[in-house]
């Protein structure tokens, strides 16, 4: 088992147990770190799961889908490194990763 960092809307850090095999929303919604996040479970339908992903990480991830990028684009805070986490499966590729949690909308 690794770690991921999480930063939370108030701006605190936090390193969150992670295994492979979980959505990087899973680790973040079972680390307790966020209240309001994750509405949907994971069913990609709501975009509360908004995190920036750290720059170094970009290249590890899966391909933005579709409708990834769609309900991103209804987000006033997107940016470049934006990406939902429950469409980041959490890997050896990802030890170490550092999201910071969007505001929401």
């Amino acid at each position: 088992m690794s770690t991921i960092i999480v930063i939370d809307r108030g701006e605190a850090e936090t390193a969150a147990a992670a295994s492979a095999g979980l959505s990087v929303m899973e680790i973040v919604r079972d680390s307790g770190v966020e209240t309001e996040f994750a509405y949907c479970g994971g069913g990609l339908s709501c975009a509360s799961c908004h995190c920036y992903v750290d720059e170094g990480f970009l290249p590890a991830l899966p391909a933005m889908s579709a409708e990834e990028n769609d309900l991103l684009d209804g987000s006033s805070h997107r940016r470049a490194n934006s990406r939902l986490t429950c469409q980041l499966p959490y890997g050896d590729a990802l030890a170490g990763l550092k999201v910071a949690i969007a505001p929401l909308d």
